[in-house]
């Protein structure tokens, strides 16, 4: 397997999503937006915990003011307006837009760089966020009965435990009824703000962003800090891109516009109502707006909210690592898909539970939403800044915009996320060193994989055999041919591949007719299937073919291989061996390789990795394994 880095963007095929658009907004509600959708649990309690003393009305429409822009400079300009224009033949993301900015166009190892670590902060996410939604929404115990307190925590972690272990049955049948919760959700925050407005209608009065910046440089350094807080509210919005895929720009921005959005500002407007009229700020203010005979009910209603948006921050993370192994970013890892009608339906078993063992840690070691507020944000914001560094290379050479204009628009956006992320980086003393470690870790494991993968490669193309040579090789010592298609899967792009050659070493015979496949793996998501493959016959019954798949693709080399004889291929497919190899990593000895630690590191992910003839679905009473030692 092997990367191409610049591929035609014609090659590309583009899955459009199938589907009526009502029901592709329905499901989008569903997937794209519970993060978001569940943030007024927890961000507007959380900014007014951290102002100093009693709230006035100044500092509540103040902090109602920020959190209404924010939700509109960052989701709806930044990400629905500008973000979601700039796509890697369908799919966002900022790991598709890495691969389209860094790899497609050209290769740009900085921005490879930010992208990669820009992913591996959203698995520092993915570990809190289920830990802080359910936290929250089970925390409108206290309010309902305030002797249930004792048993929120557990009560999180076995709601926890049970959503990691349903993962590797897959969603596929309880996913059709995430959209209808959804729309009840943001109908009841929708009707639960209004029931708050009405008590105080001027709550209004902080669209005007003067009420916002007014705050912000009038309360001196708290003031500033408050924003790690307002920054809360839109910690889903990267789904809104990343998702894109799945949906298409036309039922996620319509289901922004038509439902969440509104329902958002709605609910904070009615929660900065209540405290305007005089209701206590101590616990959660979000339960204060339901009516008391109704608040059981809204919190199981939350609680499932909750679960889904932490479902969606999961298969988000599954769907992320399958593009990091195809983009040959992460060792070969266990892949199973759990229906056979949407391809974003997988179970990867390592990142499930090592997100398990982070979420109950952090849900254990936290005990409160509050608590786990502080940790949450800082990795969402770098992420975010990120995305608009990218953005501005992205105006400038997809949309051919000027320096001045993709300039000014970028210059806003960063400096309104660094603004966020400034503010954030004061919380890595209590809780957010979590996400960072996170993140760190997982690019670190990126980098060393993808280090050694190219030194393998550098050190088996020192020793390749032009095709002549080893066939005038093959007659001059009289090496037997025997009946049958031998297929040899190679990363080398010429000459005899390594197996073929450690093959006849081995067995002394080579057979009749030979298939020598490498397989690319592409920087776009989707490969049309007339570029799919091309073949060459490089010597009698000797062809070479190269295979092309997309990032969001799966191989499957059988399948792949019943359209060769369209292409002229006369292999017989009903008598086919198919021959891999596999390397065995050692230190070199001449002190020229890697560091003995990272090839350590790499040679126990090697050994981990699932095998290639299971990522490439050969069937196993046709594979030959035939291994060597690869120094590096």
């Amino acid at each position: 397997m092997s990367e191409n880095p610049a591929p035609d963007a014609s090659e590309a095929a583009r899955q459009a999503p199938k589907g009526k658009l009502p029901i592709l907004v329905l499901s989008a509600l569903g997937i794209v937006f519970g993060d978001i959708g569940t943030s007024p649990l927890y961000t507007f309690k959380t900014i007014l915990g951290t102002t100093e003393g009693p709230p006035d009305a100044g500092i509540i429409l103040g902090a109602l003011s920020l959190v209404l822009w924010t939700l509109f400079i960052i989701t709806t300009i930044k990400y629905v307006s500008f973000a979601m224009r700039v796509d890697n033949d369908g799919e966002g993301g900022i790991l598709a837009l890495m691969a389209l900015l860094g790899v497609k166009k050209q290769r740009r190892p900085t921005i490879v760089a930010v992208g990669l670590f820009g992913a591996a902060l959203i698995y520092g996410d993915g570990a809190i966020t289920p830990a802080i939604s359910v936290l929250s929404a089970l925390e409108g115990l206290n309010m309902a009965t305030p002797a249930l307190q004792s048993y929120v925590v557990p009560a999180a972690v076995v709601i926890l435990l049970a959503l990691f272990a349903i993962q590797s049955q897959g969603t596929a049948a309880i996913g059709q009824f995430f959209g209808p919760i959804m729309l009840l959700w943001f109908v009841a925050l929708a009707l639960m703000g209004i029931s708050g407005i009405v008590q105080h209608p001027s709550v209004f009065a902080a669209l005007n962003p003067v009420y916002g910046l007014s705050y912000l440089f009038s309360h001196g350094a708290t003031g500033f800090l408050v924003l790690g807080a307002v920054f809360l509210c839109v910690t889903g919005a990267e789904a809104l891109y990343a998702d894109m895929g799945h949906f298409g720009r036309g039922p996620i921005t319509l289901a922004w516009f038509a439902i969440v959005f509104p329902s958002l500002i709605l609910n904070y407007a009615g929660q900065a109502a209540l405290v305007l009229e005089g209701a206590p700020t101590d616990g959660n203010i979000f339960f204060r707006l339901c009516p008391e005979v109704l608040l059981i009910p809204l919190i199981a209603l939350a609680t499932v909210a909750t679960i889904i948006a932490s479902q969606s921050i999961i298969t988000g993370a599954f769907s992320m690592t399958r593009q990091a192994i195809q983009l040959g970013w992460l060792p070969r890892l266990r892949i199973k898909q759990t229906s056979s009608e949407g391809y974003g339906q997988i179970y990867v078993g390592v990142v499930n539970w090592l997100l398990m063992f982070v979420t109950l840690g952090l849900t254990i070691g936290f005990g409160k939403s509050d608590n786990l507020a502080a940790a949450y944000g800082i990795a969402v914001s770098l992420t975010m800044l990120m995305t608009s560094a990218l953005l501005f290379i992205a105006m400038r050479e997809i949309w051919g915009w000027s320096m001045l204009a993709a300039g000014s628009v970028a210059a806003f956006f960063l400096i309104v996320d660094c603004a966020f992320f400034l503010a954030n980086l004061t919380k890595i003393a209590e809780g957010g060193y979590v996400p960072l470690i996170l993140a760190t870790s997982v690019y670190g494991v990126m980098w060393i994989w993808h280090r050694g993968a190219a030194a393998v490669m550098t050190r088996i193309h020192e020793s390749l055999i032009p095709i002549p040579d080893f066939m005038q090789d093959i007659r001059s010592k009289n090496i037997p041919r025997v009946p049958g298609t031998a297929v040899f899967l190679t990363r080398t792009e010429r000459d005899t591949p390594p197996v073929m050659v450690w093959h006849v070493k081995h067995n002394r015979a080579l057979h009749e007719h030979l298939f020598v496949l490498r397989v690319e793996i592409l920087s776009v998501p989707w490969v049309a299937p007339g570029n799919r493959m091309t073949i060459d016959e490089v010597a009698p019954n000797f062809w070479r073919a190269e295979a092309r798949f997309g990032f969001m693709e799966r191989p499957h080399i059988p399948e792949l291989l019943t359209a060769s004889k369209a292409l002229g291929c006369t292999i017989d497919l009903d008598d086919v061996t198919y021959y891999v190899g596999h390397e065995t990593v050692v230190g070199r000895e001449d002190g020229m390789g890697l560091p003995a630690w990272q090839e350590r590191f790499f040679a126990v992910m090697e050994r981990n990795a699932v095998h290639v003839s299971d990522f490439f679905s050969l069937p196993s009473d046709q594979v030959v394994e035939i291994g060597r030692q690869v120094s590096i």
